[in-house]
């Protein structure tokens, strides 16, 4: 049974910093794509950052040089470190594990797979 349990998320100030993780079980996670997307209210989800089977990463053109996505192989766990945070930041992140990845190349969206609950990031100005 695959399971991917979020935790990190919370409420800060603007210019502040989170970090999320992403707790992976059933799967080995350096054989499957891992990746981020956030969705706030009102809004479709969006893809925050992807990490791929050899390592490569992938993010947002929006986000490039805030959010740092990694994962801890021996502790089958994704991170999300993101900094200096803006109220538009304000969404509930999700974790996606196994997503389509031919389909994320051609869209940058994250589809299929397994996704978590999600935790909700708060950023007040």
């Amino acid at each position: 049974q695959v399971q991917l349990v979020e935790s990190g998320g919370g409420s800060v100030q603007a210019g502040g910093s989170l970090r999320l993780s992403c707790a992976l079980s059933g799967y080995t996670i350096s054989s499957v794509p891992m990746g981020w997307s956030r969705q706030a209210p009102g809004k479709e989800r969006e893809m925050v950052a992807a990490i791929s089977i050899n390592g490569g990463t992938y993010y947002a053109d929006s986000l490039k040089g805030r959010f740092t996505i990694s994962q801890d192989n021996a502790k089958n766990t994704l991170y999300l470190q993101m900094n200096s945070l803006k109220p538009e930041d304000t969404a509930m992140y999700y974790c996606a594990a196994d997503f389509a990845w031919d389909s994320f190349i051609r869209t940058r969206r994250l589809t299929g797979g397994y996704w978590g609950q999600g935790t909700q990031v708060t950023v007040s100005s």
